[in-house]
């Protein structure tokens, strides 16, 4: 009999963590420090591990290694085995469970100290490797153990500091230091978590010219501020963001990892991670060869994409981030985790509906989410006579966006004069107020009343929406309706923390 123990690693709070400021290096160094962290920095902390006691390790990598390359764990005497790393998810395998917690401290206390603002989540579980399933390990692992860790976990509350104490600009934590002045922007108080963001821009950058600049376009740098994305003199500049989903991925894993011995479910799980990864880099790089080719030289001798706007110093108009985001589906599950998380009975019961709701991390095809929530739109009658008005050529589109919406300002205050930044005048387009918008939740069979409970809880404590939610922005009010309009928010409110009648599986 063969015993191991797996651990599966997990961050939370990502997007308020890369997305926290508007700052275009913040959130490059933030999530390039993201993707170390349950990748790189994970190999890096099996190496150290080895060094620490004295037996090999495999920091499997797929750049480097085949999917059945060994040595295996179950085979060779390996302390350890790096399954995969990859969609947010590391799972690696130890011969022994004190090994996965000192491997866990080693990754922790990296993280702590170069990447603080980072929640790193853990799981362990022993399994037995001859009479055991390690794909139905894994998904319990993530199903029940992570998602609980999680939804229990207490939020730290960092010291914001005294009252003499300087802030930082972008978080509002105590100030450490000034930033490096960059190009024409000048110094600015930073706290730790932006100093170490800010130091990972470089390697960041480098990273991705690696990935996906080519001979053809080895000119071209990619940008480090918004503004250097291109625009004409005197033209209104706005900046696409785009946010890619790969819907039906759950049945992909399951499909590679269900009724395999637990050798062929690495191989295979291995196989999807890398090919997942290549599909998106690959995307990435055919986005910057049209991009490079849609560019021009004018007869001003400017240069500009597709004759349409100019572009600086030779920057692509295009900056990749981060695969995903935090729609409206995500932000209703984050508002209802943290109900739950307070409560004080019944809560496991609770944490397993919001499990069957919203599903889980891994998902399958018997643990995906219950409801699919649509993209959030204005009334059909008011879209009806606005696209009947554009084609009758009676409103314009130009119109139709001012009629919707305004232009909002800011300024960066200089601390030292008192008086606003040169050159840090910022201006957002907002939905105006009062507008209401509308998502269908569409179910895969007819929800029951914890679940509709469920929702009701959320969308009442969901406050605010938009990419400035976290800086008080962004504020809504929601409710949930029937089918036929009815708003039964209040009908299932007074369900949600009472013992459920039907205990879910």
């Amino acid at each position: 009999m063969r015993k191991f123990t797996v651990t599966v690693l997990n961050t939370t709070g990502i997007q308020p963590y890369i997305f926290g400021s508007n700052r275009l290096r913040e959130n490059i160094g933030a999530s390039y420090l993201v993707s170390q962290a349950t990748d790189s920095w994970a190999r890096e902390a099996l190496e150290k591990l080895k060094n620490q006691i004295k037996q090999e390790v495999y920091a499997f990598n797929p750049e480097k290694n085949q999917p059945d390359a060994k040595p295996h764990i179950e085979d060779d005497e390996l302390a350890a085995e790096l399954i995969y790393a990859g969609g947010g998810n590391t799972v690696l395998l130890f011969s022994d469970k004190q090994y996965a917690l000192q491997f866990t401290q080693i990754l922790s206390k990296r993280i702590l100290e170069e990447a603080p603002g980072i929640n790193l989540v853990a799981v362990h579980k022993e399994f037995d490797w001859d009479n055991q399933s390690l794909y139905e390990v894994v998904q319990d692992l993530m199903r029940n153990d992570l998602d609980t860790k999680k939804q229990s976990r207490i939020p730290s509350a960092p010291l914001l500091g005294l009252g003499v104490t300087a802030t930082c600009r972008s978080t509002q934590l105590v100030a450490v230091g000034m930033s490096e002045k960059f190009e024409d922007d000048e110094p600015y108080l930073i706290s730790r978590e932006i100093q170490k963001k800010l130091d990972a821009v470089r390697l960041a950058n480098r990273k991705l010219r690696e990935r996906l600049i080519n001979t053809s376009s080895e000119i071209y740098e990619f940008p480090l501020r918004t503004d250097y994305m291109g625009r004409s003199a005197g033209d209104s500049s706005y900046v696409a963001v785009i946010h890619a989903d790969g819907n039906g991925m759950g049945k992909r894993f399951q499909k590679f990892g269900n009724n395999k011995c637990n050798r062929d479910y690495i191989i295979a799980m291995r196989q999807l991670s890398h090919s997942v990864n290549q599909a998106g880099i690959t995307a990435l790089k055919n986005v910057v060869d049209i991009l490079v080719k849609s560019i021009e030289i004018d007869k001003d001798r400017k240069i500009k994409v597709k004759e349409q706007f100019e572009i600086k110093d030779n920057y692509l108009p295009f900056r990749p981030l981060v695969y995903g985001g935090d729609d409206l589906k995500g932000l209703l599950s984050e508002e209802c985790d943290n109900l739950i998380a307070v409560l004080s009975d019944y809560k496991r019961d609770w944490e397993k509906v919001a499990c069957n709701l919203f599903g889980t991390l891994g998902s399958t095809l018997g643990t995906m989410a219950a409801v699919h929530v649509g993209d959030a739109c204005l009334p059909d009658d008011l879209r009806q006579a606005v696209a009947f008005q554009i084609q009758d050529e009676t409103l314009t589109k130009i119109e139709v966006l001012d009629s919707l919406t305004t232009i909002r300002r800011q300024t960066a205050i200089d601390p030292q004069s008192g008086t606003s930044d040169e050159g840090s005048l910022r201006s957002y387009r907002v939905v105006l107020r009062d507008l209401c918008f509308t998502a269908d939740l569409i179910f895969e069979k007819t929800p029951n009343d914890e679940m509709l409970s469920l929702l009701a809880v959320g969308a009442m404590a969901l406050r605010r929406l938009g990419s400035g939610r976290n800086r008080g922005r962004g504020h809504v009010q929601c409710r949930l309706h029937d089918s036929e309009g009815n708003d039964i928010t209040n009908k299932h409110l007074n369900n949600f923390g009472k013992d459920i009648k039907e205990k879910v599986g």
